[in-house]
This record gives C-alpha cells, sequence and structure tokens, in this order.
C-alpha cells in the first residue's frame, strides 16, 4: 500500500509540474486535461483498484508537503476531479478514456518520450490531450473554454447530458461567473427555456425577469390573420413589411393572443425624437408581468445584423424619454421571416439592450405547404 501510494503521489506530482509549465499562459484546456486525467487515473484506482479507505486523504497531503504552496489538490478537489472524468468521459473518444492503450493516446507533452521510469505510463495518462467529443451536440471549443468549477456547478446540479450541454453552452455565449451560473441553475432554465434567439439572461438585471421573458417568447408565430396580397415592384419589401404592420394592427386583439399573455397595445410608428432626430419602432406594447415596454419590429425579408442596431437604438430612446422609473428595461423582438439561430444568437451577445429575434409564418405561407385539393384527392385515392 505505501509503495502504491508514494507511486500515485510521485504520478501526480509530475504531471502537476509539466502541466503547469503550460497553463503558465492560462490556457485553461490545459487545466481541465490535467483534471481529466487525474480524474481517471484516481477513478481506476479507487473504484477498480487496491486503495483503501482514506487514500486520497493521504495523497492530498502529502502533494501539499512535495509542492509547498499547491492550491486546488484537496481531497475534496480531487474527487471533484473524478467526478469529473466519471461524468464526462462516455463523451470522449474511448482512446483517450482508456488507460492499457497508450498507442492510441495523443500527449502534448514534450517531456513524455523522456519518461522511462516506472511512472511513465501512469505520467503519460494523466497528461492527455482532451479530443474532440463524440457526442456531436457538445461544442468541443465551448466546452474547453468553461472552467472545471463552471463545470463542477453544471455536474453537482444537473443530471442530463443535454441539460449539461445547454448550461455549458450558455455559459459560453454570455460569460457568466459562477455566482450568476448558480442562479441560472437554482431557476432551472433548462426546463424553462425556449428556442427563441435572445441575450435576455445576460442584459436583463433580475433573473426572475429574465425566465419571464425567455418562457414568454416564441421563436415562430404564426400570424395566419395576415393574407398579403401581390403590391407590384416598387420599394415592394418595404411595402410588404408596412402591410403586415397594417393587418397587425387591424387584427391586433388577435396579434396579442398569438403573442402572449398580459401584453397592452400602446402604438404603432411610436414616435420618439432625440436631438432632433425621429424614430419610428414600428409596434410598442407593455407587458404587464414583465412590467417593461417591448417593441417589435417587423420585417418581410431574412435577419439583417443592421437590425440589431437599429433595434437597439430604439431601446435605448424608449429607457431615457419613455420609461417610467419603476419599469424594467424596455425590451425589444424582431418578428423576421428567416432567421439563422446561432449566427443571431452569436450577434445578440453584443448588445446591451434585451433583445430577441423571431420568425413568423403568414397565412400564405401556410398555403404553400399544404397540399392542394387535387393532390389531397390524389392521395385519398
Amino acid at each position: 500500500m505505501e509503495k502504491e501510494l508514494t507511486n500515485a503521489v510521485k504520478a501526480i506530482k509530475t504531471a502537476i509540474l509539466e502541466s503547469q509549465c503550460r497553463a503558465a499562459k492560462g490556457v485553461n484546456k490545459e487545466q481541465l486535461s490535467l483534471y481529466f486525467g487525474i480524474g481517471r487515473y484516481v477513478s481506476e484506482h479507487s473504484r477498480k483498484g487496491f486503495w483503501g479507505t482514506g487514500a486520497i486523504e493521504q495523497i492530498s497531503e502529502r502533494l501539499q508537503k512535495e509542492l509547498p504552496g499547491l492550491r486546488g489538490f484537496s481531497s475534496e478537489n480531487i474527487k471533484k476531479m473524478r467526478c469529473f472524468y466519471e461524468e464526462w468521459q462516455p463523451c470522449f473518444d474511448k482512446s483517450v478514456a482508456t488507460a492499457t492503450d497508450l498507442e492510441k493516446i495523443e500527449f502534448r507533452s514534450p517531456l513524455a518520450v523522456d519518461l522511462v521510469d516506472s511512472e511513465t505510463v501512469q505520467t503519460k495518462l494523466l497528461l492527455p490531450e482532451i479530443r474532440q467529443p463524440s457526442a456531436t451536440e457538445l461544442k468541443f471549443e465551448e466546452f474547453i473554454s468553461v472552467s472545471f468549477t463552471h463545470h463542477m456547478e453544471i455536474l453537482h446540479k444537473t443530471h442530463e447530458i443535454s441539460e449539461r450541454i445547454f448550461y455549458i453552452h450558455q455559459t459560453f455565449i454570455n460569460q457568466w461567473d459562477k455566482y450568476a451560473l448558480r442562479d441560472i441553475l437554482k431557476a432551472d432554465l433548462y426546463h424553462h427555456q425556449g428556442e427563441l434567439a435572445n441575450n435576455f439572461s445576460k442584459t436583463m438585471p433580475n433573473k426572475k425577469s429574465a425566465l419571464k421573458a425567455i418562457e414568454m417568447f416564441k421563436d415562430e408565430y404564426l400570424l395566419d390573420f395576415i393574407n398579403v396580397e401581390e403590391l407590384g415592384e416598387r420599394d415592394k419589401a418595404d411595402i410588404d413589411e408596412r402591410v403586415v404592420e397594417q393587418e397587425i394592427i387591424h387584427n391586433v386583439k388577435n396579434f396579442i393572443m398569438t403573442f402572449g399573455h398580459d401584453f397592452a397595445f400602446v402604438g404603432n410608428q411610436y414616435h420618439l425624437e432625440i436631438f432632433g432626430h425621429d424614430q419610428y419602432p414600428d409596434l410598442l406594447f407593455y407587458n404587464r408581468e414583465l412590467a417593461a415596454l417591448v417593441a417589435v419590429e417587423l420585417k418581410k425579408g431574412e435577419f439583417k445584423p443592421a437590425y440589431l442596431g437599429q433595434l437597439s437604438a430604439y431601446l435605448r430612446i424608449l429607457d431615457d424619454k419613455v420609461k417610467k422609473p419603476f419599469e424594467n428595461p424596455s425590451i425589444g423582438i424582431i418578428l423576421c421571416k428567416q432567421a439563422d439561430k446561432n449566427f443571431v444568437e452569436y450577434l445578440i451577445q453584443g448588445y446591451e439592450n434585451p433583445m430577441g429575434v423571431a420568425t413568423y409564418k403568414t397565412a400564405e405561407d401556410v398555403r404553400k405547404v399544404l397540399p392542394s385539393e387535387e393532390e389531397l384527392a390524389k392521395a385519398m385515392e
């Protein structure tokens, strides 16, 4: 037992020293690689091997003595590394996760070829390069960009792989610190999320309000009460947007029922003025539950990045000139015919105003995807 503990301390110590040289550049991937490797080593020896009770505590104590000032390697943290490996190992290449097949393991340590003593195998196994995960929905860049502390917060509060991937993605794009992440996990954002591309979690001061907004707005709206007619070629896109707007005004009750609950219509082409410049948001609502103004911009075509800048300007003026002191920051929604959610989600994080981008379909769009009467008759035959 003593010899096994000595070998364990020496192997982990060597791996720590080598990893610290690389991690000095602040590369988060190096730390995760080290912790993944140590977690694997500890898992295989404590779960399947012959380490006795208290072995991890003894290893931690001796590491502290041999590397004075070492932080992050308490017995509790070493157990967290084991948990980190055991929870994520199924998602990564088995060649990285199997300790018996050295030929398939890729190492970044330049010293690995020089390790020829009895600890060579152990040390190599502690310094793997984490490879592309086999779970296609898990984005490798996001995984290695999230700190170990964040990973452990997520692992301790979630159970499903899809849920963990969701929080890793949201932490990556929103740059949450661990306290913000804890609040989000406590609020159970995963089970309250919508599909709307938005930045609510990042920009709204109250997390409960952010969750309400995420739940409230959809990623696509069926405006089947709108029937846009053929209007000629002159400024067709602009004319169509105005027609859509007028159709919504004439059917504002239907629109509000489609849009959500507790909305009150304030006006269309609402006049805003700042420094002599006039601005006109397409539609303006007030939501009682969110205690916020909601500006809606209608776009006939595909989403364009410039729409976010335009909407952000409207929200800035609304907050300065229209919003009451007791109300929350104004929210903006862009409604367009098409939008690449990943592209929108990437861009929208650069704005400080709460915004979302959704798509809509009209009666004309629905008719296009429905079979004709002849096709239905033929199918029935």
